[in-house]
């Protein structure tokens, strides 16, 4: 039955031209931004794990970038401590020279006084930014190097380690006046032993750089995981949306004929009439 006052076909293809529409609109935003998912009524399970891993990857960046100050810090102070490694090596061996027979005492103690000096300046020069890891007593520093959410549960991860006291190894061979002494194997122990101490603390340095070191390259292969598993989730495939844009092209002409053909059909009632 014919009707003048309701278009049964128009009104269908006027809701396939809508919805064909709709999916046109759907398709060409994910081509424009490359995002399947780019809010929470796309997919809110995706979207709220994808923020949360976005906002990670965006920790992760910006620890890494604050462990780059930490390390500069400890390279520094490593190279310090390795100065005065050396110089206290120079020391000893000039304090090994004074044990022999016929050693211009005082000679030798000037160079050991130069020694000191250079020791002292070695370590006033070994900070950087103002952190001063080398003098004073030694103490745990404790330094973030991510986070965590095991669990459920939020939290920073971090690492410690002990700064060292170079001013101890300055003082103790400061002391040593072999003008004076009345036992040369004695100060020899003692120079050897600040020897040991200058060692361990260059040691105990470079292991700590190469963990900072070791820290920050996995906050990095660890980041890029996190953007490629965001990645996956959210990002639009992008040669499977051009195929869906060119069908939806397609229909919508295809729908939009339809629909004028439609509304073909209520001039088709006139011809009754005349």
């Amino acid at each position: 039955m014919s009707s003048i006052l309701t278009n049964n076909s128009a009104m269908v293809a006027l809701s396939t031209l809508s919805m064909v529409n709709k999916g046109l609109t759907e398709t060409q935003t994910r081509v424009s931004t490359g995002l399947a998912i780019g809010s929470g009524k796309d997919n809110a399970a995706y979207f709220a794990i994808s923020e949360t891993m976005k906002g990670d990857s965006g920790m992760f960046k910006a620890i890494n970038e604050g462990l780059t100050s930490t390390k500069n810090s400890v390279a520094t102070a490593r190279l310090g401590a390795e100065t005065v490694k050396d110089l206290a090596s120079d020391f000893s061996e000039r304090v090994a020279f004074a044990q022999g027979q016929g050693i211009d005492l005082s000679e030798v103690q000037a160079e050991l006084d130069s020694l000191v000096d250079q020791i002292g300046a070695a370590i006033d020069q070994a900070t950087f930014n103002g952190e001063d890891l080398v003098s004073g007593a030694a103490a745990t520093q404790t330094v973030v190097t991510g986070v965590t959410r095991s669990g459920g549960t939020f939290a920073a991860t971090t690492i410690t380690f002990q700064s060292v006291d170079l001013g101890a190894i300055q003082t103790a061979l400061d002391a040593i006046d072999l003008t004076t002494s009345t036992d040369l194997a004695a100060d020899l122990a003692t120079a050897e032993t600040q020897l040991g101490n200058a060692i361990s603390a260059a040691t105990s340095l470079g292991v700590t750089e190469k963990t900072v070191e070791g820290q920050q390259s996995f906050l990095d292969n660890l980041a890029d995981t996190l953007d490629s598993g965001v990645s996956s989730m959210v990002d639009a495939d992008m040669e499977q949306e051009a195929a869906r844009l060119q069908a939806l092209q397609v229909q919508q002409q295809l729908a939009t004929q339809s629909l004028s053909i439609a509304n073909q059909a209520p001039q088709n009632i006139l011809t009754l009439f005349r």
